[in-house]
């Protein structure tokens, strides 16, 4: 007896083979498997934004409360203060690019 399918009782020397489908998958009525992700977070759900933002505050506030008298020159002023938050937006860009340069996920829509 043949079914649509597959004959009834698999296919000989192939005992995977049950039916049409490969012994082991999942029948119609069975919950779905939900598959890992295989790609990146968006940026602001990764814990290496909100220490990006932190250490920008950080730096931030210590050009604020860091400061000279009146007869020395600031040791720590917003030039620096910018350099250091400059540094650290490339530290993140980089960290993102190689999170991004990881994923196994391809774009296969070229628009």
């Amino acid at each position: 007896m043949t079914s649509a399918t597959g004959p009834a009782g698999g296919v000989p020397g192939n005992s995977g083979f049950q039916g049409g489908r490969m012994a082991g998958d999942l029948g119609a009525g069975a919950p779905a498997v939900r598959r890992a992700d295989l790609g990146t977070k968006p940026s602001f759900r990764t814990t290496e934004f909100f220490v990006f933002l932190a250490a920008v505050a950080a730096v931030v506030v210590t050009a604020l409360v860091v400061g000279g008298d009146a007869d020395t020159a600031d040791p720590f002023n917003a030039e620096q203060a910018l350099r250091y938050v400059t540094f650290l937006a490339i530290g993140y860009m980089i960290s993102r690019g190689l999170a991004k340069a990881g994923s196994r996920r391809r774009d296969v829509d070229h628009r």
